[in-house]
């Protein structure tokens, strides 16, 4: 890409001419012009900027800049290469999640243009030392500016401005000096493919001369309930009866001896 900046032209400058007087046959008026251009020291400078794309459709492509910003790019050309992987793709290969870096290279360069043009016309006005307006063949008066401490030849004799006259055919020479400045940009746009997401390894495989263990888990059957009792317990036993009734016997015994005696 080139840039041509421009700055307003220098003034005319009228550098010398050779004069005659107008009673001279009249010849027609020509302007031959050139122009010469010399190039300064040019500056080369660089910038980077880097990317995500996040939604691809058709030609127009949206990126996520570095600093968080959204920039959509629509109608990018189908010229348009990215160098991904050391190989060139086009628009239409771009995916979402791609990485892009986009290098762009400026180069300046200062110039200055001369431009040099010779012009045979009629003195119409004279404005010693600084001016004269020359009258051109197709009817147009143009103003040069007189360089200061500039010399005519005037009839085999060097006059100033102020011997100039009206009517005078004059040929002048105006050198229009222009500084200008070229820009060139070189812009490369390289990507990396998005990163695969991460896929859980299997876990390898038992040595062919090792079995396969299989864990197997029971659960417990839960306790069965106790059945029902049909008889009463046994809380005691028969003996302290067996001695109490003896007790009782021995004492009606007794009893009955002692009254047996009293009837006696």
């Amino acid at each position: 890409m080139n840039k041509q900046i421009g700055w307003p032209r220098a003034p005319m400058l009228l550098l010398a001419g050779a004069m005659v007087f107008a009673c001279a046959a009249v010849t027609s008026a020509q302007v031959q012009s050139s122009s010469s251009t010399k190039a300064g020291t040019p500056t080369v400078t660089s910038s980077v900027e880097r990317g995500e794309v996040v939604h691809v459709s058709g030609n127009d492509v949206v990126v996520r800049m570095e600093d968080g910003s959204i920039r959509d790019f629509p109608d990018v050309p189908e010229s348009a290469r990215i160098t991904v992987d050391g190989k060139e793709i086009g628009v239409h290969d771009l995916k979402p999640g791609m990485k892009l870096e986009k290098t762009i290279t400026t180069t300046t360069t200062p110039k200055m243009v001369t431009t040099v043009q010779t012009v045979t016309g009629t003195i119409w006005h004279v404005r010693p030392p600084t001016t004269v307006i020359l009258r051109l063949e197709d009817g147009t008066n143009e103003t040069f500016t007189i360089p200061k401490g500039q010399k005519f030849n005037v009839n085999g004799q060097m006059v100033d401005a102020f011997g100039l006259q009206k009517g005078m055919k004059i040929s002048a020479t105006k050198v229009v000096e222009a500084p200008e400045t070229s820009i060139h940009e070189q812009a490369k746009v390289t990507g990396q493919m998005p990163t695969p997401a991460p896929v859980a390894a299997a876990p390898p495989p038992p040595p062919p001369d090792m079995p396969i263990i299989i864990a197997q888990i029971r659960v417990p059957a839960a306790p069965a309930a106790p059945a029902p009792q049909s008889e009463l317990p046994k809380t005691g036993s028969p003996l302290p009866l067996i001695g109490l009734l003896g007790l009782l016997l021995l004492t009606s015994s007794i009893a009955l001896k002692a009254i047996g005696r009293d009837v006696r």
